[in-house]
């Protein structure tokens, strides 16, 4: 390698070092936020609605206090109700009338414990609230009700509060983690009952893992099929770039939206998703808090809201509004059942067509061979499969480079002090030949959509939790076996034999006589290294075998004979 190839490897090696300590530094404790810290909100917060039906009788000064860290205890005596199905258990409250946690019966987090959306400290789902930085949460009366449960409050202006939870009829035979919350309102008093609006909780959503990441702990909405959304670290504040962007740490975050299908909580692998079901919500709000997940490791949850428009209610007339729930694993193939753009709570982004292919096929093959490891390995085979003609074309027109190469040495020589002249000589000879100069990058430029899909697919691809593979216990985690002592840094197995077949790739790879795709091809597989270091180790296993199976090729390749060079007729050259 020349020098510069050096200072290259190294800036990645640097990086990689960098990203590392970067990554660990997440899962420190932070600092809380404090009133004094903080100030007051952005400019573009707007203030929440004034009052809601469910609090108005306890509306107060404290309203305009900073917001609490958790919900205020309450001064009676919590009971709670159980809904269960196949795959959700929910945990109903009096107090506020909503949920306390939900259950995931067929998902296990660490320690072997069931993951649990949401809990007891944090506000219930479900929850009609006026302010829900402030929210008092009232005692409801809780019964069942046929196949669900109800809630029931009457505020001192003879508004009665009637809540039912329940679970709407599926033909799922599995991933059953859809409820629905139907409200209604109605007005026995003697006056209109008018409102600014009011909040609905969703919960809170927090890291599984002690190795998530926390930019996947989001608060999420989506506006004409869109998500948009904030994670947990917009609550930090920032210098931005020079000082432009620079922003305080903010205790909450709300903002107006012109009508979202829905609001939702996530984290890397779950989501609470609440989609109004007659309207549209017309705000969104959502707070940072800390959760302990191992000895002296502090994460970033998050918990939200959604805000719904205002409602008057003339005496003896009822208002009523329907919620669907979703609270579960972000499981796409489920979400894109539902009707309101569930799926975009995945946010994919600019590879969603490649995401959804890749994930499909991983499905596809896990259905048939009932083991995610197994599935990743045959959809490496496919790909190389449909790669293959291309490879061996790549392959040839690099050998076909490797034998013009003194050609062009000789022109590099003749030229040297001319290099506009010797570049367009260079070119000449490629088409005196019919030689691609690219030609051997176009196998790595096709992989790089299909990296970055599995990169974007892989992070939320909760199917691969606890999917085990040899030394590999989790294929949604690192596959980490030590940590350097001293120092910390992980060893991961996997992205290190990713590396070793790169380099044996690299030198059985002919070299072509164009040393910028020499440089290319050597910079490439670092680069996909430091992505793959400390991501799951799906994608590593992926690239790993990819690699293998290409060494194949190229040692197939090499016992084929070494191609001719013919000049092609002038009358044939392309132009």
């Amino acid at each position: 390698m020349d020098r510069t190839a050096w200072i290259a490897v190294t800036l990645c090696v640097i990086g990689l070092v960098l990203w590392e300590v970067y990554s660990v530094k997440q899962i420190q404790p932070r600092p809380r936020v404090t009133t004094e810290q903080t100030g007051s909100p952005a400019p573009d917060i707007t203030p929440p609605p004034a009052t809601t039906p469910e609090i108005a009788a306890s509306a107060s000064p404290e309203a305009a206090a900073p917001p609490q860290p958790t919900p205020i205890a309450p001064a009676f005596p919590e009971k709670t109700e159980i809904l269960r199905n196949s795959d959700l258990e929910l945990y109903l409250s009096n107090r506020g009338g909503g949920i306390t946690k939900a259950v995931l019966l067929n998902h296990v987090a660490e320690e072997n414990k069931r993951v649990t959306l949401n809990s007891e400290q944090r506000l219930p789902i479900g929850a009609m609230v006026e302010n829900p930085a402030t929210a008092v949460l009232p005692e409801y009366k809780m019964t069942r009700d046929g196949d669900g449960v109800a809630c029931e409050f009457v505020t001192p202006e003879q508004l009665t509060i009637r809540k039912k939870f329940f679970f709407p009829p599926s033909t799922e035979k599995k991933d059953n983690y859809l409820a629905e919350l139907d409200i209604d309102l109605r007005n026995g008093g003697s006056a209109a009952y008018t409102k600014p609006g009011y909040f609905v909780t969703l919960g809170s959503a927090a890291p599984i893992h002690t190795k998530d990441y926390p930019s996947y702990t989001r608060l999420v909405w989506c506006v004409d099929g869109k998500a948009k959304g904030i994670d947990v670290s917009w609550f930090a504040g920032g210098g931005g770039i020079l000082g432009v962007g620079a922003r305080a740490p903010q205790p909450f975050y709300q903002e107006n939206v012109a009508g979202a299908d829905w609001v939702a909580v996530a984290d890397q692998f779950f989501t609470t998703l609440v989609a109004p079901l007659n309207g549209k919500a017309t705000s969104v709000w959502g707070r940072r808090f800390e959760v302990t997940r191992a000895p002296e490791v502090k994460m970033a949850g998050i918990e939200g809201a959604l805000g719904m428009p205002a409602l008057k209610i003339e005496p003896g007339q009822t208002y009523s509004a329907r919620f669907e729930i979703y609270a579960g694993p972000k499981l796409y193939h489920r979400l894109a059942t539902l009707s309101h753009n569930e799926a975009e709570v995945m946010e994919f982004g600019i590879f969603k067509i490649v995401c959804q292919a890749l994930l499909n096929a991983l499905n596809s093959l896990h259905s048939i061979l009932g083991n995610y490891a197994a599935a990743i390995l045959a959809l490496t085979v496919i790909v190389k499969a449909i790669l293959w003609p291309i490879q061996n074309k790549a392959n040839r027109s690099m050998r076909q480079m490797a034998a013009l190469s003194p050609k062009i040495q000789e022109l590099r020589d003749k030229y040297k002090d001319d290099p506009t002249k010797m570049n367009q000589e260079v070119m000449k000879l490629y088409k005196q030949y019919g030689i691609n100069p690219v030609g051997g990058c176009l196998p790595m430029v096709i992989q790089i959509p299909i990296f970055f899909g599995l990169f974007t697919m892989l992070r939320q691809a909760v199917e691969l939790r606890n999917s085990s593979f040899l030394w590999i216990k989790d294929l949604s985690q690192p596959d980490t076996v030590a940590h350097l002592p001293g120092f910390g840094f992980p060893i991961n197995v996997l992205p290190i034999l990713m590396a070793g077949t790169n380099i044996w790739m690299m030198r059985l790879t002919p070299k072509s006589g164009d040393p910028t795709q020499q440089r290319m091809m050597m910079f490439m597989p670092i680069i996909f290294v430091v992505f793959c270091y400390n991501f799951a180790a799906a994608l590593a296993l992926y690239y790993t075998t990819q690699n293998l199976l290409t060494i194949l090729q190229l040692y197939h390749n090499r016992k084929q004979p070494m191609p001719t060079l013919e000049k092609v007729p002038v009358d044939k050259r392309k132009r």
